[in-house]
């Protein structure tokens, strides 16, 4: 079993499968009665559980040489980090008095029950803004997102260049699959990328700043209370 299979393995093992909100409150009562901490919670598992199931069927398609869904699959796994390091960001702005705590309520409430479909009551946020925000602190994302993203779209790349090659000797084209031949060297670097830096920012950015956040909570609380509202 190779290094990447492994790791998705171990992940898979240490997927979290519940959390009680009687858990939460009595980690901090005075934190927990609010509802966005509780959000960020399930954000963070929730983004867990999906980022695993992504990159779990993008390696196995790409072990399989269907190198196309892997690169789908593996863009949004990048879609999914994106989430993730943009809640971290939002936890840190509102330690550091860049966002307000109760529109950082209504922020979190979009993240997790945002949609497009109407299903929800939410409208979910682009995904290029998110990703333009977490391009930030890792500089080179978004370009990284929007080259997985040519590969998705029935375009030149996901057309002609993704199945067609042209003699130009000869005058003729030529059709075949080439999408391992073109992107299947440069796949393990970015599937690798992707999972160390979610671990990073799952085991150490967001534990850091849940606890941050939970401080500033406690030292607020009689003003949050002030001004509270029913996002928060």
């Amino acid at each position: 079993m190779d290094a990447i299979a492994q790791n998705l393995l171990n992940w898979r093992a240490s997927l979290v499968q519940s959390i009680p909100v009687a858990g939460l409150i009595s980690r901090d009562p005075v934190v927990y009665k609010w509802k966005s901490p509780f959000r960020c919670w399930l954000l963070r598992e929730a983004a867990f559980w999906r980022v695993t199931d992504l990159l779990t069927q993008s390696h196995a398609l790409h072990q399989q040489d269907h190198g196309l869904g892997a690169r789908i699959l593996l863009r949004s796994g990048f879609e999914t980090l994106a989430t993730l390091i943009y809640l971290n960001q939002l936890m840190q702005k509102v330690a550091d008095g860049e966002l307000d705590f109760h529109e950082f309520g209504t922020k979190t409430s979009i993240l997790l029950l945002g949609s497009r479909d109407g299903s929800t009551h939410h409208r979910s946020l682009n995904i290029i803004t998110i990703l333009q925000k977490c391009d930030k602190r890792y500089p080179g994302l978004e370009k990284l997102y929007g080259t997985l993203s040519e590969s998705s779209h029935p375009n030149y790349e996901g057309l002609l260049a993704g199945y067609s090659k042209f003699d130009y000797g000869e005058y003729e084209t030529f059709f075949s699959n080439r999408w391992m031949e073109t992107y299947g060297g440069s796949y393990l670097g970015s599937i690798e990328l992707c999972m160390e830096t979610f671990r990073h920012e799952y085991d150490d950015v967001w534990t850091s700043q849940i606890e941050t956040l939970e401080n500033w909570i406690v030292e607020n609380d009689d003003r949050l209370e002030a001004t509270k509202n029913t996002a928060a």
